[in-house]
């Protein structure tokens, strides 16, 4: 059996550092408001999704959904046998959620589900624990391999491989793929830059978002060196918070708004070994394009994982929104900010919003379900009828581990 699956509500609270809050208070709040948004009496709803990739740090390994939902259904907000299903995938945990969720309902083993992230991540007490979770998105059990893997593959990048302790050896395998895209199609700074102050741009219209500051493309240039090519400002930030997304079927659509159809979703696991090589998104693009019987010509607006300023260009050329070494000057020429052919990441992306891991990919949706039932505000793309948001996280090789991309369209 296959159906038609709705977005029926979604929410997400601020992202910030919120060293004073709780798994449990973040999660109410983004599960509370979700619930209101999408109109469903608590009873109906049947399962729950729910991912953190860091409540281990907290003491909280194992049955976390369980635990961070507790007081939910305490107070009748989540029907007490319904069963939670804890998931993880790193920074795309939220879209795997999501992805589990919509799969249920188009199943027909749920009316109702739910799709919830949750990410403390600022932890000033225990910054060695910052830095573990971000590199548990690498292959700790076997790290000789892909040590050798960029050292070996550093020369063609035209820059060395020289991690180092104080920062995540996931950001120097991406500025590897970055110098080489610099090197092979002619991507340059001031492009890298073009994004982040884009993203910051538009991140001063969302007041969830973290960083509500506009920055020049001078001075995200001129901002703290990280590691060649990035500064700080082209870097996402260590964020906390929570999203949370219902989805339906049909029947379960209760807003007189205009729907939102789950019309595509597409996922890959990555590994790649050669920076020629298609990458997991590509593959995922397809698959989701594919399923939804549309081409990427058809999206009006994006929201894409740029972790990195590079991540958003990289990731414009790999789900075909541009041509293969393209995506710098896409960007220069004004296409992908608020006015232009294709605005990507209205919300501020990751570099502005904020970045709470497992709450990320379902914020992405939250922004789009806005967009698409024009509630966006000073940051609507009017007249957007199909969305995609694209997911993506940890490190095999030179692909994110895995990769999300999930199609919206508008319906009347």
């Amino acid at each position: 059996m296959t159906r038609d699956v709705f977005i029926l509500g979604s929410s997400t609270t601020p992202f910030r550092r919120w060293p004073e809050r709780t798994h449990r208070d973040l999660v109410r709040e983004a599960y509370t408001a979700a619930l209101e948004d999408a109109g469903v009496d608590p009873a109906r709803v049947e399962g729950a999704w729910f991912g953190s990739a860091g409540m281990h740090h907290f003491g909280q390994a194992n049955i976390r959904g369980q635990v961070a939902m507790a007081p939910i259904a305490r107070e009748g907000l989540y029907p007490k046998h319904a069963p939670i299903v804890n998931v993880e995938g790193g920074c795309a945990t939220g879209a795997l959620c999501l992805a589990a969720a919509c799969h249920a309902v188009a199943a027909g083993a749920c009316d109702v589900a739910v799709a919830v992230g949750v990410e403390k991540v600022f932890m000033p007490e225990a910054p060695e624990k910052m830095l573990a979770l971000f590199n548990g998105g690498m292959d700790q059990l076997h790290p000789e391999e892909w040590r050798a893997l960029y050292t070996e593959l550093a020369p063609s990048s035209g820059t060395a491989y020289a991690p180092r302790a104080d920062r995540s050896a996931i950001l120097d395998a991406v500025a590897l793929g970055a110098a080489w895209h610099m090197k092979t199609y002619g991507t340059t700074l001031e492009a890298l830059a073009r994004v982040a102050s884009k993203n910051h741009g538009h991140g001063v219209h969302n007041p969830n978002a973290q960083y509500r500051e506009a920055m020049s493309v001078d001075a995200v240039l001129a901002d703290k060196a990280v590691v060649f090519p990035f500064t700080r400002a082209m870097c996402a930030p260590m964020s906390d918070g929570a999203a949370a997304v219902f989805v339906g079927s049909a029947e379960a659509l209760t807003s007189a708004r205009a729907r939102i159809r789950v019309a595509g979703l597409g996922m890959a696991n990555g590994g790649r070994s050669r920076f020629e090589d298609d990458s997991v998104t590509r593959v995922a693009a397809r698959r989701a394009f594919a399923r939804a019987g549309v081409d990427p010509c058809k999206i009006h607006i994006a929201e894409v994982h740029d972790s990195t300023a590079f991540a958003e260009i990289a990731a414009l050329e790999d789900l075909g929104l541009c041509a293969r070494g393209e995506g710098g000057p896409f960007t220069e020429s004004g296409a992908t900010a608020l006015g232009g052919a294709l605005p990507v990441n209205t919300s501020g992306g990751l570099e502005s919003k904020g970045h709470p891991l497992a709450a990320s990919g379902l914020a992405m949706v939250h922004e789009l379900a806005l967009q698409l039932t024009e509630r966006a505000g000073a940051r609507q793309v009017p007249g957007a009828t199909w969305a995609l948001a694209h997911n993506a996280g940890g490190l095999m090789g030179l692909d994110e581990a895995t990769s999300v991309v999930t199609l919206l369209e508008r319906r009347s």
